[in-house]
Parts: structure tokens; sequence; C-alpha cells
């Protein structure tokens, strides 16, 4: 059963095409992963299927209802977290718990029992009286999340939720995620955070508005990368770039972090050549490893060949923690 469907949903603003007639589904019950760096269209689709944002063409159909026709029946079925932090700084705990529920409709002993959840999941038992301006940023986003749900809605959006959170924060904020899909809730998130996609069940990922795959993460791994992968840690990481991407024998290359990744045909015998080459040029190489594909690059290697080959050695430079670009300006 699907809690979402969307049929060629587009979204044009002037002559620029933001979202470009998308199509997918969501099963009921499952953590949906929506991938894309800055402005691939990610904020605009969630606006639309929270009847935030009037599509230009096409629908979606989300908790049974459409976007384009009854978008404030489709409110009624969500509840949604903003990339930017939706809680209100200067407020208690307690008066953000109760203007949340109140806004979805909640009062008496209803109120008081979600209330009580809100606070347990946020580890905030006993501190309602506390300003939500002082709390840590790991604690404000279970906080949000707690009250995005406090009305038990069918279907959660979280856009950019671990945004800016320390990495022990966001593994146990998608404890709470994973634990609200165990309980049916489906459960729409998007994130730069491509090690968090990981914890998905389905995944697509969308650049220029269209999407260009989808998957779960294994099928994402095996069904696009065909190539090994070497990883080269050595001690001139941009300089031995350089010389490799000029390789007849490298598909693609880019550097990820501190260390170069290398799409090759076969591994063993390149590994020596690579080695070898390399320290000819005086660069000193501490280890060329083959390693299983990530997510990092599937999503490299969509962005570099989605319909054919770019000019190889178009370096793509990615920081150590894995992320697309930060935020989704839209």
């Amino acid at each position: 059963m699907n809690s979402i469907t969307v049929n060629n949903l587009t979204k044009k603003f002037g002559s620029f095409t933001s979202v470009d007639a998308i199509s997918f589904t969501v099963k009921k019950g499952e953590v949906f992963g929506f991938l894309g760096a800055n402005g691939a269209g990610k904020t605009t689709t969630i606006r639309m299927l929270c009847g935030i944002l009037e599509p230009t063409s096409g629908d979606a159909a989300v908790g049974g209802f459409s976007v384009m026709n009854e978008p404030n029946k489709v409110k009624t079925r969500i509840g949604y977290m903003s990339q930017r932090f939706s809680l209100y700084n200067d407020l208690t705990v307690g008066e953000n718990i109760n203007f949340f529920g109140g806004v979805y409709g909640l009062n008496g002993k209803e109120l008081e029992k979600r209330k009580k959840w809100v606070l347990s999941i946020a580890n905030l038992e006993g501190k309602e009286n506390l300003l939500t301006g002082s709390l840590p940023g790991g604690i404000k986003q279970r906080l949000a999340l707690g009250t995005a749900v406090i009305h038990k809605p069918e279907i959660v959006f979280l856009d950019e939720p671990t945004s800016g959170v320390d990495p022990i924060s966001r593994r146990n904020f998608w404890d709470l995620i994973n634990n609200l899909a165990s309980e049916g809730t489906t459960v729409f998130v998007t994130t730069h955070y491509l090690e968090e996609a990981e914890f998905c069940n389905d995944i697509i990922l969308i650049d220029a508005g269209k999407i260009i795959a989808q998957g779960n993460p294994e099928e994402l791994k095996t069904n696009y990368i065909k190539h090994k992968i070497l990883e080269i840690e050595c001690d001139k990481p941009v300089e031995a770039l350089e010389i490799i991407k000029d390789l007849s024998f490298v598909e693609d290359v880019s550097i990820f972090g501190n260390n170069i990744h290398a799409n090759v045909a076969d591994a063993e015998p390149i590994k020596i050549n690579l080695k070898n080459m390399l320290e000819e040029n005086f660069i000193t190489v501490i280890r060329i490893d083959e390693i299983s594909p990530t997510l990092e690059d599937v999503f490299i290697y969509l962005l570099e060949s989605p319909t054919q080959p770019s000019p190889k050695g178009r370096a793509i430079v990615e920081n150590q923690s894995s992320t697309l670009e930060n935020g989704d300006i839209e």
C-alpha cells in the first residue's frame, strides 16, 4: 500500500523548471530518502507534497488526497519538520509542545498524553520550563521531531532534519526515525549526509529537477557502479589526481576527503601500475585498496554521466563528512 503516489509533478518559476515531471511512489511505513545537491529540487518537491506550494502541472496523492485539488486535507494527514529550526526559541519547552499540539487540534487528556511522549523522546522529562533556545542542537531536533508528529500523522516530512547536528545526536535522531517507521508512520526525509541515506528503505536521487536513480542502497550500488573502485591514500592527492585522470585504464576519478577514488576495470594489475607511476612522479603512496562502492560514489558517478560519459577526470572534491552541498535553497 502506498502512502504517496506522485505523477508527473512539475513546478516552474517563470522560465525556470525547479521540478521536472517526476513520478514515484512511497510505501506505507517505510523510510524514504530523497537525495540531491543544493538546488536539485528537493525542498520544492516537499513543499508541493505538503500542500504548501501549488504544482504547475501533474499531481500527487498524499495520504489519499490530491495536493493539487485537496491541499488542506493533505495537511491533516502529515507532519512537517523544516530544515531550519522550526520551534520558538523564546518559548519554554512546554509552551512549544502546547502550541504545536493546539495547532494540530489536540487538547485535554490527549494533549497531556502526547506531551509526555514528546518529553520522553527528547529526554526532557521534568524540564518543561527550560527556554527552548537554551537547548543543545541535538535535543532541539528531537523536540522538533516530537512536535511534528505529536498528532500521530500517517506521513512525516523531514527536510534536512540533522543539518548542523553532531554525529552522535544524528545517530540518535535516526533511531527515533526508525522507531516511527516501525510503528507504521511513513517517513519522507531529505538529507545531504550520504551515510545517513544507508538507513533508508528506498532512495531517489534527483538532479536539476529530474530523477536520475531510484532503489534501495544495495541496488543503487550494484546497479550503477559496474567498475572496481580503488581508494588511493598518498601525500599529494591533488597532484596525484592530475596524473591519474589522464590514464587510459582509469574510467573516472574523484577526490574523497584526503583520498582518491578511481574507477577501473580490473583492480589487481592496475594497483601496481598506479603505485609505480605515482612514485615515479615523487608522490608517496601510503596504500591502494579495492573498496566497496558507497552511495557517494554512486551519486558522483550519476552526476558525472547520467546519460553519457562526461569528460574524464573532472574532479569533484568532497569533504570528509561525506556530504552533498549543505542546505537546499530552492
